[in-house]
């Protein structure tokens, strides 16, 4: 899976309407749809999709064809995040009509291309669902331990230094488990 951390844009017209696609990460969704209606106080449709993870890691999915035929925008567009396995992650497409009706068919081919044409010029990240962990350890053993979290790519987030040492740490299961804690 993968995912955005910052905004990008593509334009694509077919048949003289233009089609511009913003893919930003799922939390600034909502203000860059605002910001986006006040830019394109023209523009005939704001379509939208998104997928994110929710506090059970479970994949949370919704998307909008905002009076385009059903089905003919919204779910297409969800389709191309689905199928690049793309998370975290939400698409606004900006639609000015050009005159000419490109029909359901059209419509689907255009919004998916739309879709797809944004995530080519956009960079994503690696989702890894990570955990964070508390272990203690004694003053004597902290170089060793320090050295095996290292090894395991285990990122040491705090360190509290009392009668022994706690460690606050954060990493993905895997790594936990190759490193044995």
């Amino acid at each position: 899976m993968k995912f955005v951390q910052e905004e990008f844009s593509s334009t694509l017209e077919i048949k003289k309407s233009k089609f511009i696609a913003h893919l930003c990460p799922y939390n600034q969704y909502k203000s860059m749809l605002e910001r986006l209606k006040k830019e394109h106080p023209k523009a005939r449709h704001f379509v939208y999709a998104y997928r994110f993870l929710n506090e059970f890691s479970q994949v949370v999915e919704n998307c909008s064809d905002d009076g385009e035929p059903k089905g003919t925008s919204g779910r297409p567009s969800l389709k191309v995040l689905n199928g690049a396995n793309i998370i975290n992650s939400a698409v606004v497409i900006v639609r000015y009509f050009g005159g000419v009706k490109l029909g359901t068919g059209g419509l689907v081919k255009a919004y998916s291309d739309a879709v797809n044409q944004v995530c080519k010029e956009a960079v994503f990240k690696e989702y890894q669902n990570l955990i964070e962990k508390t272990i203690e350890v004694d003053y004597c053993e902290l170089s060793k331990m320090e050295y095996r979290l290292k090894e395991n790519n285990i990122e040491i987030v705090e360190k509290k230094f009392e009668k022994k040492v706690t460690l606050l740490l954060n990493s993905t299961e895997e790594n936990y488990i190759l490193a044995n804690l």
